[in-house]
């Protein structure tokens, strides 16, 4: 995912998750509130639903968030910016963990459905399109807002929702590296088909959601190629992951948090050969859990139950 934190303002923290909100929002704010003027009598009305679309992108992100956290991950922030909204989770490296994860937040846009189509029922019953036509007007604009942005997340186009869930289910059939190879491959024909629509319809914020996607689909080829490599290498027999049951890759494949140098922890006992420092837990590369040299050894044997990961890896 690319990095947005630069140039963001804290909001503040809910449920233990930092808020943030990028500077461009405000300049995108004034272009798109004024854009709207024909549909309102008053900019005020503008910008509530240029708000209430905000606001549904961060119930949004919540649902990412708080789904990641029931399955054992972690979440720190969330970003809201002129495209939507970043939740920064980190799942545990499972399938179905992954899964919940990111169908989580297009499932609040469905169950936000019914409670914005009863308003827009309730409104149109009460005749407020004659009688109240700013405020029908926003009813109506949420509830498309709502509908829109879960028919557009759950398009089949890496990095949106329906790209990744995708690429979780084909997790379970094809492993964690070629899932995401071919999740970002059908990405880059998705983005290549929006660049013409964006084209054909003359849309700049099209051609805006087009380069995001681009840029990171060419970010998850990349991870997924270097996936695929250490998938290839020779596996140590004598080590497996208490958690997943992997066998370590053979090869300077972690690196020294002090100097910065790969080694390999297994031949050197989690000790750099570069620096000596030392490491008392070394990441499976799978599962991103952490455990020490002598559980990666009895690992090979038996696979006891899952334990806490520690704070510091020297992937």
């Amino acid at each position: 995912m690319l990095s947005l934190r630069q140039g963001s303002i804290h909001l503040g923290r809910v449920a233990g998750i930092d808020l943030y909100l990028h500077w461009s929002w405000f300049v995108i704010a004034v272009i798109e509130i004024g854009s709207r003027e024909g549909r309102y009598t008053s900019l005020v009305w503008s910008a509530l639903e240029y708000l209430a679309l905000f606001a549904i992108v961060l119930l949004h992100e919540f649902g990412h968030a708080l789904a990641c956290r029931q399955v054992g991950g972690t979440v720190d922030r969330i970003m809201l910016w002129p495209l939507g909204g970043v939740a920064y989770v980190n799942p545990p490296q499972r399938p179905g963990a992954t899964l919940w994860s990111l169908a989580a937040g297009p499932l609040v846009n469905v169950a936000l459905a019914p409670v914005f189509g009863g308003a827009y029922f309730a409104a149109h019953t009460l005749g407020w399109a004659t009688s109240s036509p700013d405020a029908f007007n926003l009813v109506s604009a949420v509830f498309w807002i709502d509908v829109v942005l879960f028919v557009f997340n759950i398009l089949p186009i890496y990095p949106l929702d329906g790209g990744q869930i995708l690429r979780s289910l084909l997790w379970f059939f094809m492993g964690r590296a070629r899932s995401l190879y071919v999740a970002t491959i059908l990405g880059f024909v998705g983005a290549a088909g929006l660049v013409c629509l964006a084209l054909w319809m003359h849309s700049t914020w099209s051609l805006l959601i087009a380069a995001y996607i681009l840029l990171n689909c060419w970010s998850g080829f990349k991870s997924a190629r270097a996936l695929l490599r250490i998938e290839r290498l020779p596996r140590r027999e004598g080590f497996a992951c208490p958690c997943c049951g992997t066998h370590p890759p053979v090869g300077a494949n972690w690196r020294c948090a002090g100097c910065k140098q790969t080694f390999d922890t297994f031949e050197s006992g989690a000790v750099c050969p570069h620096c000596g420092s030392q490491f008392p837990n070394t990441m499976c590369g799978e599962c991103q859990k952490m455990h020490s040299i002598g559980e990666w050894a009895a690992g090979a044997n038996s696979r006891p139950a899952e334990v806490s990961s520690a704070s510091l890896a020297n992937r």
